[in-house]
């Protein structure tokens, strides 16, 4: 779980930390979403996450704050890393519309199965955050769903999607990349690649693309 964990946060680095990032502090990141996993956010102590990253209690407090603070950079970075691939998938050029939004949902959908873990604390434990940590995570929600919506607005505009109302046709493409999160496991019969793939094709079905 920890290399899932550590491809979803950092898909670049999944043996390395950002150069900003101790490796300890890593550590911690890692066994924080193993324990919000497990038990849920608030029945995770700061000692079961100690423990799982083999340190005392009280050397989590030199990297981190609290518990919350763990939460509120997991949700981040992970809301982080899954804007920055859909943005790129939004900008690839010379592609058309139909070709970015299939392969925005490909990245999207992977993101989501390989690094499900982290998907479903990201996405389920909002409440959970500091309303100023929540602020700027949903700032960033709303760049994911803003670029959805303005590729959506492309292909319209282009004749190559038919779609009734963009925004909730944004939301949908979204919410069907997040749920994935929700119920995929190492053990599900599609691998994330394929997923993807599936997906890409069945959104551009729902937004009245030509196949």
């Amino acid at each position: 779980m920890s290399d899932q964990a550590a491809a979803a946060l950092w898909p670049e680095r999944t043996t390395e930390p950002p150069a900003e990032r101790t490796e300890a502090a890593r550590r911690l990141l890692l066994a924080a979403v193993d324990s919000f996993a497990r038990r849920g956010y608030h029945a995770t102590t700061t000692r079961d996450i100690a423990t799982a990253a083999g340190m005392s209690p009280a050397a989590l407090y030199i990297h981190y704050p609290s518990k919350a603070a763990l939460l509120s950079e997991i949700s981040r970075t992970g809301h982080q890393a899954t804007l920055e691939l859909v943005e790129a998938a939004a900008a690839l050029s010379p592609a058309g519309p139909a070709e970015r939004m299939r392969r925005l949902v490909e990245d999207f959908t992977c993101w989501h199965a390989r690094g499900h873990t982290v998907g479903r604390i990201v996405n389920h434990e909002l409440h959970a955050l500091p309303e100023e940590d929540f602020a700027v995570v949903a700032e960033l929600r709303r760049r994911i769903e803003d670029t959805v919506r303005r590729l959506i607005e492309d292909g319209v505009a282009a004749g190559t999607f038919d779609v009734p109302d963009v925004r909730t046709a944004s939301r949908a493409v979204t919410s069907l990349g997040i749920d994935v999160s929700r119920w995929y496991s190492p053990r599900s019969s599609e691998s994330p690649e394929e997923l993807g793939r599936r997906y890409g094709v069945l959104v551009l079905r729902m937004l009245g693309a030509a196949q």
